[in-house]
């Protein structure tokens, strides 16, 4: 980093931006395998969010890769900056007033946690998709494990590589004994329960 930078403050804070909008802001974070239902859960929050007037966005793993992070790879140390630049992103949206709705595998516990203490206590909720990975593998949305299976890809999360479930999320969303809808519901009222939104 070079020693040449300045911390300006912003003229508007994040609880003036929380009043206009009227709602809270922290970050969704969707952690789970490839295939677990992360970003069709975080997509169906993010329409039932708007419908209620709250500001949101999804941060997608594979959009994200188009842009910010082309660049990185799937080794473990391109994993962690990856999770790095997107946390640092999503503590931007929630100094915006607004709700970041993370959809990333972030297969390590000390990356989620690293991300975890960018935020004040109560702006990173933690949401493991919870699914097993033979059901992830007979959904195999973009066929990563069929090619997995065949040898084209390695160092697979879940496969070959590791996958650190959370320990203590705030929510555990088994998605092979919900549909999308009954998940997003239980994230809105989370967010109701914790007086984020109304």
């Amino acid at each position: 980093m070079s020693s040449n930078i300045t911390w300006h403050q912003l003229s508007v804070n994040k609880e003036e931006r929380r009043r206009r909008n009227g709602h809270g802001s922290a970050v969704l974070w969707f952690t789970g395998l490839s295939g677990s239902g992360k970003s069709t859960v975080a997509n169906a929050v993010q329409r039932r969010l708007l419908d209620r007037e709250v500001q949101a966005y999804v941060l997608d793993g594979d959009n994200i890769r188009h842009g910010l992070n082309q660049g990185l790879g799937f080794s473990p140390e391109d994993r962690r900056e990856n999770i790095r630049r997107i946390g640092e992103v999503a503590k931007l949206f929630v100094d915006s007033g607004q709700f970041a709705l993370t959809a990333f595998i972030s297969p390590y516990r000390e990356d989620r946690e690293r991300v975890r203490a960018l935020l004040d206590p109560d702006e990173f909720i933690e949401i493991f998709i919870d699914c097993p990975l033979d059901t992830c593998e007979q959904r195999d949305p973009k066929g990563l494990y069929a090619k997995v299976r065949r040898g084209e890809i390695t160092g697979f999360t879940g496969v070959d590589a590791p996958y650190e479930a959370p320990l203590a999320p705030a929510l555990t969303i088994q998605t092979d004994r919900c549909e999308v809808e009954e998940a997003a519901e239980r994230v809105i009222r989370y967010l109701c329960e914790q007086e984020l939104i109304r």
